[in-house]
């Protein structure tokens, strides 16, 4: 079975919620340099800075993965970059983080929040447990914006209006995803050049192969499952939808 496209036509602003900087670069960031192409507005919530991905001393790493992190966001229209100072390595799933995810979506107002999986085995290994932690924590977080007695300081204090999103999509394989994006070429060279941003962190990973050299291979693999060159696949909850189990009884 093909894939169907994303409904993005309906897409006006993106929140991307993430453990650490280069984890939106990894193929994903092609679908964002789509999106921006066409005035969906996208922006980035970093849960971390980063700082215990490299052997430099854990300040000095922070600032440059930030900065690297910005200089990915320019290649692929990302002007909006909030980046907070959960510990890397050690991120905690609990209220605070909760907080601070659900605070960037009333201050954003996104209709859709792309997130990460929380599940511990992927096709690729273990997944890392920041990874984990921020993905279970998005999935709270967004139910969390929604209800103005769920971190009401935000809405009483801060003046931040209680929000819903509709969609939230998560990054897939083919064989998991229910969805994809044509990211055919300049959102796919926009993309590996938002990876080849991080140019000192891939340099401190052995053997590292070139963005240019997998992430297309990657793309082109997502790509057959649509019918187009090169793609970018997700799994795709409406939010708003009733479950499927509600909308077969109703019909009934």
């Amino acid at each position: 079975m093909t894939l169907p496209a994303l409904p993005e036509e309906s897409f006006k602003r993106v929140l991307c919620v993430v453990a650490h900087p280069d984890d939106m670069e990894y193929g994903t960031s092609a679908a964002v340099a789509r999106w921006t192409s066409r005035g969906i507005q996208v922006g980035y919530l970093l849960l971390t800075r980063g700082e215990a991905g490299m052997q430099n001393p854990p300040e000095e790493t922070a600032r440059l993965r930030v900065a690297e992190q910005q200089a990915a966001c320019a290649a692929v229209g990302v002007e909006h970059l909030t980046v907070l100072e959960h510990p890397d390595g050690v991120l905690v799933y609990g209220l605070d983080l909760r907080r601070d995810i659900c605070r960037e979506i009333r201050r954003f107002k996104p209709d859709v929040v792309l997130g990460s999986g929380h599940e511990i085995e992927t096709p690729f290994g273990f997944d890392q447990a920041d990874h984990r932690a921020a993905g279970l924590a998005t999935l709270d977080a967004l139910r969390d914006a929604g209800n103005r007695w769920v971190f009401p300081e935000q809405v009483d204090d801060e003046e931040l209006e209680p929000h819903s999103v509709r969609w939230f999509i998560v990054p897939g394989l083919a064989g998991s995803a229910t969805h994809g994006v044509d990211v055919t070429g300049e959102p796919l060279r926009r993309g590996v050049a938002s990876l080849e941003a991080h140019a000192a962190y891939l340099a401190a990973l052995p053997g590292h192969p070139a963005p240019a050299d997998f992430i297309p291979k990657f793309t082109a693999m997502s790509g057959a499952t649509m019918g187009v060159e090169h793609a970018v696949l997700f799994r795709v909850h409406d939010l708003q939808m009733p479950p499927e189990f509600v909308t077969e009884a109703m019909q009934d």
